[in-house]
């Protein structure tokens, strides 16, 4: 059996988890086991009719009157349970930071190696693995043992695709034996966010800003350019060091990491860190009055030239041709 940890909101699974439902089906074909799911919550039916399409056999739907909210050592015991009681030849989670941490807190619990952040896994006796390392600059090539293998996917770097032949999942509750301890650290309350439009990690266009920028009241324009177009606005850590945009809106290595259809770079470097947080865009556009940045190496598009004068141009453009609200 090949369990896989599915996140979801209410009812629809996380696009990490089905990334990672994918790898762990690889998994499942290249050791001849079944695929089944753990996940927690009590919209476990919905959840199975979507995860059919990804080749699901068994949905395992964790039942406990005190896990309601996020509890990372309840949902790990949770998980080592059911992986025991199901002789589990692999467990694989997102690499989301719920999905991170639970599994940090699997392997901990068996003494035993996880592997994060994997995008290619050749079963065998041991697996050989690819994952990344430091952010996603570097591709590792490793072997992992243990009697059930642990690890995660890294995000955004494996294709969700469905199932050559859909199922139909069966769903079975699942009781784990939890006491007071493993309620030691669990989520108390969840706050609304002040920002409004499109989330920054969901936007299919997000407008980023960086040093040059200017100052806080230069990212108005860009916040403009994000409107017409749909999307949302990123910064660079050198703006939020500034003071310029909260921490929320920072792309990078110890920010967001994003995936849209297009960013557009203003004014920003280029450096290491950021690029791990943007490597998902399926297309970068750069406005940089610095031929010599990184960035504009990094590129599919660049426009040498300097952003306040490009991007009301930009906006300009695409209201005359009916593209604003």
């Amino acid at each position: 059996m090949v369990l896989a940890l599915v996140e979801h909101e209410a009812g629809v699974p996380e696009e990490s988890s089905l990334e990672a439902l994918t790898l762990a089906r690889d998994v499942a074909e290249g050791t001849g086991e079944s695929l089944s799911t753990v996940v927690f919550g009590a919209e476990a039916e919905g959840v199975a009719d979507a995860l059919g399409e990804y080749g699901v056999e068994t949905v395992h739907a964790v039942d406990h009157e005190r896990l309601d909210r996020y509890a990372p050592v309840a949902w790990a015991e949770s998980v080592d349970q059911l992986a025991t009681e199901l002789d589990s030849e692999a467990v694989l989670a997102p690499g989301s930071q719920r999905g991170q941490e639970v599994m940090a807190h699997v392997a901990a619990r068996r003494e035993q190696s996880m592997a994060a952040n994997c995008i290619e896994v050749t079963t065998g006796e041991e697996y050989e693995l690819t994952r990344q390392r430091w952010g996603g600059t570097l591709l590792e090539e490793a072997r992992l043992g243990g009697d059930t293998k642990l690890l995660t996917a890294a995000a955004h770097e494996v294709s969700a695709e469905p199932a050559d032949s859909p199922t139909e999942p069966a769903v079975e509750p699942f009781d784990p034996s939890l006491d007071d301890g493993a309620f030691g650290v669990q989520v108390d309350r969840y706050e609304a966010s002040d920002q409004e439009g499109v989330p920054l990690g969901e936007a299919r266009v997000v407008v980023g800003g960086g040093r040059g920028v200017g100052g806080p009241d230069g990212y108005g324009q860009l916040e403009e350019l994000a409107d017409l177009l749909g999307g949302a606005v990123g910064a660079s850590r050198a703006a939020v060091n500034e003071g310029w945009r909260p921490h929320d809106d920072q792309v990078g290595q110890t920010g967001a990491k994003i995936s849209p259809k297009l960013y557009f770079a203003c004014g920003i470097s280029g450096a290491v860190q950021h690029m791990v947080g943007c490597k998902g865009a399926e297309n970068i556009l750069a406005i940089n009055t610095d031929p010599e940045a990184a960035i504009i190496q990094k590129a599919d598009w660049a426009v040498v030239a300097d952003l306040h004068e490009v991007a009301p141009a930009m906006s300009e453009e695409l209201e005359s041709r009916g593209h604003a609200d």
